[in-house]
């Protein structure tokens, strides 16, 4: 029953906003903008059920923004997984996702555990939420050639790529520090980059 009352209300509020103009349509979906093509779009919309999720709000504007500031402005580990700091050493809990979210303990020397929590540090710039935008992750595969495209500096295709790294040409990128041409070695999978920390090397004294 919300089903069919939601979408009631929502295909009513669509062709409310249709007739007092506030609805924009470009590229392919330009011919909606003709009163019958819109009506005839809409029309489907009703031979489907529509699932709604309803729960209970949250505890006001408060906890909304408790809740949210959790993810937003939350460091890489909160101070109550600290166990100690000890001989140059700090040991803190963590969480083991392959055997059942077991809490285990791990203790690093100072310098790593540093170097662990600065790969969280974002460069200048960036933020942590990209929910839109050309960064969001839905567009970010169709919009970031189009800025590319626009700024007159579209990346060429991998086999030309190879061939000017072959012929030792201009790189498609200059670092900002030292001005040197930099050129993509390697792509990492998404479960690649997922192991944020790579393992200590060791060196042993001959």
């Amino acid at each position: 029953m919300l089903g069919r009352v939601f979408r009631g209300k929502f295909v009513a509020a669509l062709q409310r906003a249709f007739r007092d103009g506030k609805l924009g349509f470009h590229g392919n979906l330009k011919s909606l903008t003709q009163p019958k093509t819109f009506s005839s779009w809409l029309r489907p919309l009703f031979r489907h059920d529509w699932v709604v999720y309803a729960k209970r709000p949250f505890g006001g504007p408060e906890h909304a923004l408790r809740y949210l500031g959790c993810y937003t402005h939350r460091v890489a580990i909160s101070n109550h997984r600290l166990v100690a700091l000890a001989d140059e050493k700090v040991t803190f809990r963590w969480r083991d996702s392959a055997h059942n979210n077991k809490k285990r303990l791990m203790t690093l020397p100072l310098e790593e555990f540093l170097r662990r929590f600065l790969l969280h540090l974002l460069p200048r710039g960036f933020v942590r939420i990209r929910h839109f935008g050309f960064l969001a992750n839905r567009r970010r595969a169709a919009l970031l050639p189009l800025c590319f495209q626009l700024l007159g500096s579209a990346p060429e295709p991998q086999a030309e790529q190879n061939a000017s790294a072959a012929n030792g040409s201009t790189a498609l990128w200059i670092c900002p520090q030292c001005g040197g041409p930099m050129m993509v070695v390697e792509r990492f999978t998404a479960a690649q980059i997922q192991l944020r920390s790579p393992p200590i090397l060791v060196t042993r004294a001959s």
